[in-house]
């Protein structure tokens, strides 16, 4: 063999050994990486995060998707409605209905295709057919009001569809409304943007093309949750928490998406990318509290802000150290925001009769 060839032949080995050296400096940094998150204090680990309040009961909406809805607290207590976000379900809420359902009427539902809802009966996974959906919730659960509409990001817009089709609702039987988590239009720009990259933004038009495509959403619907429970632990907390997240709380979220159907990541994902609600916001005439994450990098707090500045009456507060789920992340603090705004708003608690607790 000439000097040349064999030069070559130890060259392709010694290239070949440092892509595998790369490879398990890579494997290796990313199981520290999962290592250090699952070290993380985590006072919630025995907490049933599965739970769901009360009794499920149907409710048909208006293109006959029956919803799964639940409800708990006083019967004659003022109402609290919570919208969950996307890929989510109502368990979410799940430090919410523990403490206020001691005192006001906490009715839960899963969006259409999530949860234990029924797939959209037509394939309509609009932002419209979600704010139809609240309103055959409110409807069957809240004829006469008066109501506060509680959202996280998909459930706020949901609310936001509502107020754009049914304004006559805020003001009346809606006496206020709570956007956390949330954004009105220009989601994959707002997400971009809290990147804090020129650079990001100029490949938004890319983005929302390989986003639109059905069968690109779904691979990235397999890299997310698909790829393994660690890695689908790791992406669920860069994503949606701060650094220091309880680990249990991320791999509830991740177990609820990783169940969401194919559809809701292809369909719903197309009808986020294409929302433009910021119309909407004047219709929400009543009063509002948007609660923002300092840390969430999906609905960052300049689209709060922004939100904010077109609401008719509203007040914006950014909760610290908490990401894209700031109501399991800081359930004290968010739990707090809420019981000072039902009271700015004049819905007064009813306490439970003696010896029911809130699961009742």
């Amino acid at each position: 063999m000439s000097s040349r060839r064999r030069r070559w032949g130890r060259g392709a080995v010694l290239g070949a050994a440092g892509l595998g050296v790369a490879a398990a400096a890579a494997v290796a940094a990313e199981r520290a990486l999962i290592r250090r998150a699952r070290a993380e204090p985590d006072p919630q680990r025995d907490e049933p995060f599965a739970e769901r309040p009360g009794q499920e009961h149907r409710v048909r909406s208006f293109d006959g998707t029956e919803l799964a809805v639940n409800v708990v607290g006083p019967a004659d207590g003022p109402v609290l409605v919570f919208s969950h976000g996307f890929t989510l379900d109502m368990t979410v809420w799940h430090f919410q209905w523990k403490e206020l359902s001691r005192r006001y009427r906490c009715v839960l539902y899963d969006q259409r295709g999530h949860g234990r809802s029924d797939r959209a009966a037509d394939g309509d996974y609009s932002l419209e057919a979600m704010g139809r959906d609240l309103l055959a919730v409110l409807d069957a659960e809240a004829a006469d009001g008066p109501v506060v509409l509680v959202g996280h990001s998909l459930g706020g817009m949901s609310i936001l569809a509502l107020a754009a089709d049914h304004p006559e609702q805020f003001g009346g039987r809606v006496r206020g409304v709570v956007l956390a988590n949330t954004a009105a239009a220009d989601l994959l720009r707002s997400a971009l943007g809290s990147l804090g990259s020129k650079a990001a933004l100029r490949v938004l038009p890319a983005a929302r093309r390989l986003l639109a495509d059905p069968r690109r959403a779904y691979r990235i619907r397999e890299r997310l949750v698909g790829g393994g429970a660690d890695l689908a632990f790791l992406i669920a907390r860069a994503t949606n928490f701060g650094p220091h997240a309880a680990p249990s709380l991320v791999d509830h979220v991740v177990s609820i998406s990783a169940a969401a159907p194919v559809e809701v990541w292809t369909d719903v994902m197309s009808s986020l990318l294409a929302m433009d609600l910021g119309h909407a916001l004047e219709h929400v005439r009543c009063p509002a509290l948007v609660i923002a994450g300092d840390l969430d990098r999906l609905t960052p707090p300049a689209s709060a802000l922004a939100m904010k500045s077109k609401l008719p009456d509203a007040r914006l507060v950014e909760i610290e150290a908490a990401g894209h789920c700031a109501m399991l992340e800081r359930p004290d603090v968010f739990n707090g925001l809420l019981e000072d705004f039902l009271s700015e708003v004049g819905l007064q608690g009813t306490p439970q009769p003696a010896g029911r607790g809130a699961g009742a």
